[in-house]
């Protein structure tokens, strides 16, 4: 569904589409409070407790964008529990629910697991949040814990139970609790077409691609960045039918491996600082007029 026909079915405009039209159109609110171009992204979605009654569309990019009609990942499945279910952050889009069971049956048909354990996907309307990702703002992102489920865990021990780390020096190897399980499991998620990017700890990057004999060009999609030694983190392309989803670049030619013990060889020798570096611009919270105008319809609906 467009921008336009959004805005259009919930009796909005697009902010700003009536400047200098010599007549007030009234924000919308929610719960009482004023969307405004002006007003923080993150305290609007972060405490909108359900999904936009629309047409399931992810708006605007992984880090600035929403969600309409958020679907939810049920806690329990046969082969998947969603974990930290008070977060309320197991939302996606169809797709990304229909990936994410997918990967759990593969995970089931390894040897030592049961499946997967979902860690957080998105808000019920997407956009950002108040602690923790930048991005998981359109329903496409999902992170999985590496370590194998056995699942039938509770509801006080999805809340407690800790994720298992898979690093040593830093990031830059494995360590002893690594094996095939995780190789082959984010193998066979970046195997997957749906899958865009995956997002790893820079030495399990290495170790892969260490690893394998077989088909290579798979790795491309894996990509190493910070943390990540206690989950994966794959992300999904724009669906077909969503316009006015943006996706990211898509990575650069070749399986990256070069690129992941770059990376390693950072950590184990850090380069020293640059004295004449210019400092980093402090971060800017997120306002509304910085997202798609149809999550205007997103929030109020």
């Amino acid at each position: 569904m467009s921008i336009t026909r959004i805005l259009a079915a919930c009796g909005l405009v697009a902010l700003g589409a009536c400047a200098g039209g010599g007549r007030d159109v009234p924000a919308p609110s929610l719960a009482g409070v004023e969307v405004t171009q002006s007003g923080l992204a993150k305290q609007l979605f972060g405490t909108k407790g359900r999904p936009a009654d629309l047409p399931a569309a992810p708006y605007g990019g992984y880090s600035k964008g929403c969600l309409a009609g958020g679907r939810q990942l049920a806690e329990t499945g046969p082969t998947w529990q969603a974990m930290r279910l008070s977060r309320n952050r197991n939302w996606a889009h169809p797709k990304m629910l229909d990936f994410v069971q997918d990967l759990s049956r593969q995970a089931a048909a390894l040897p030592g697991s049961n499946g997967i354990y979902v860690g957080d996907m998105s808000q019920p309307s997407g956009g950002p949040m108040l602690t923790g990702h930048a991005s998981h703002q359109i329903g496409m992102d999902a992170d999985i814990w590496l370590m194998p489920a056995t699942l039938g865990l509770s509801r006080p021990q999805r809340e407690s139970v800790s994720a298992v780390s898979m690093r040593r020096a830093g990031g830059a190897y494995t360590n002893e609790r690594w094996s095939s399980f995780q190789h082959e499991l984010i193998k066979a998620a970046a195997k997957d077409p749906r899958v865009a990017r995956i997002f790893i700890f820079p030495g399990a990057k290495v170790q892969m691609c260490n690893d394998e004999t077989g088909d290579r060009s798979w790795l491309r999609k894996v990509r190493p960045w910070y943390g990540h030694h206690y989950h994966f983190h794959v992300r999904l392309s724009c669906p077909d039918n969503a316009p006015e989803c943006v996706d990211q670049t898509p990575p650069p030619p070749g399986d990256g491996c070069a690129d992941a013990q770059r990376w390693v060889n950072d950590i184990l020798n850090p380069p020293p600082p640059d004295p004449n570096a210019p400092r980093a611009a402090p971060k800017q919270e997120l306002r509304m007029a910085d997202l798609p105008a149809a999550c205007q319809a997103v929030l109020a609906r």
